[in-house]
């Protein structure tokens, strides 16, 4: 059974309520006074929460910050959770909407930048505000969550355009809606004849694993095919309750369950952390799909890895792991550029009539055209 940590103070938690996840929801860790009942906390970490919460709120749910290390301030769990001083610590690149993703907004809750997808926005609510989240200025503000007249609009604009074959359904966090809501949502999406597939994106896998349930499994098999990409970022993240749900998911749910990762320094810029986590989510079914360059959100700079180094580690990773278990790095060009693919290069030499390449033991190859 698993208890909050607040155990070790006298206290537990049932079970039906642990694993209940509208529990989690409203018992969700808001403020530094709460959050001091169940971990160690710093002067320099209370000083943060007051000060970054003005900025973008700080909330974790008990399940997930059961996770983290009770005193250490370098635990990848509590760094990606905790609010920090450097957020407040803008630089010249940092941006509010890095995607320019209101830029590419005919309607509201829509984004519309490649022809062939469209990404909708269901809710503005997380179990967990990352602390490096690309969308900041939409996530924890309740004021402007797209309601059942906007999703009207958006269903109206979908059924318009036929161009759209693909729909990202995101947040916030989808998985925040109930099973009705969604059950609604993918039916009206599956009746518009020239949209092959619905994607779900969403953290609630990984800070709110109990989300999984065998009624929402019901739901996404009733409008198969469904793909739900997660965002696992660190091994610690790949807990029993989530290998549970993860099999549940794919066996009860049918759903094919991909994984989209931030590289964070401090917390998996490191070539064992990333084996141990593409591997970790390959062994319970879940493809690691892409490693993203942390985007130029306001106030995460201290997350940001330089792309060189992100460009080796892959390039060590590649010659180690599985083909099966290793994600694409890409970077979201800031300004609305899109996805591009940041590859090593191994070609070192074109001649007359052959290449030569170095592979990932640095040893050279030459072949013929």
């Amino acid at each position: 059974m698993e208890l909050t940590s607040s155990q070790r103070q006298g206290t537990t938690v049932p079970k039906a309520d642990w694993l209940d996840w509208k529990w989690q929801i409203q018992n969700r860790i808001k403020d530094e006074q709460e959050l001091s009942e169940y971990i160690r906390i710093s002067s320099e970490e209370r000083e943060a929460i007051a000060s970054c919460s003005q900025v973008f709120s700080f909330s974790t749910t008990p399940y997930y910050l059961q996770l983290a290390d009770e005193k250490d301030p370098n635990c990848p769990i509590r760094l990606q959770v905790l609010p920090r001083k450097e957020e407040l610590s803008v630089r010249t690149w940092d941006r509010e909407d890095p995607l320019a993703e209101e830029s590419y907004m005919p309607v509201k809750g829509v984004t519309h930048r490649y022809p062939d997808r469209a990404l909708w926005y269901l809710s503005h609510v997380c179990a967990v505000y990352c602390r490096f989240c690309t969308r900041k200025r939409k996530v924890s503000q309740s004021s402007g969550t797209p309601g059942l007249e906007d999703w009207q609009k958006a269903l109206q604009y979908f059924r318009e355009h036929s161009e759209i074959k693909e729909v990202i359904l995101s947040g916030g966090d989808p998985l925040n809606l109930s099973d009705s809501k969604l059950d609604f949502l993918l039916g009206e999406l599956k009746s518009v004849p020239h949209i092959n597939q619905v994607r779900i994106h969403s953290r609630y896998p990984v800070t709110l694993p109990m989300r999984i349930t065998p009624e929402l499994c019901s739901v996404l098999k009733k409008h198969f095919p469904v793909y739900l990409v997660t965002h696992f970022n660190h091994p610690k993240e790949l807990t029993p309750l989530v290998k549970e749900r993860i099999e549940m998911l794919c066996k009860e749910g049918a759903v094919t369950v991909l994984n989209q990762s931030v590289l964070l320094k401090g917390v998996n810029n490191s070539v064992e952390t990333l084996k141990e986590l593409f591997y970790g989510l390959t062994k319970i079914g879940i493809k690691p799909y892409y490693l993203h360059q942390c985007d130029e959100i306001f106030g995460s700079s201290h997350f940001r890895v330089p792309i060189e180094e992100g460009v080796e580690l892959m390039k060590q990773i590649r010659g180690s792991v599985s083909g099966l278990s290793v994600p694409l790095y890409v970077v979201d060009l800031t300004g609305g550029g899109g996805k591009v693919p940041l590859p090593a290069n191994y070609l070192e030499e074109t001649k007359d009539s052959s290449y030569v390449f170095r592979n990932y033991k640095g040893d050279l190859y030459e072949i013929g055209f």
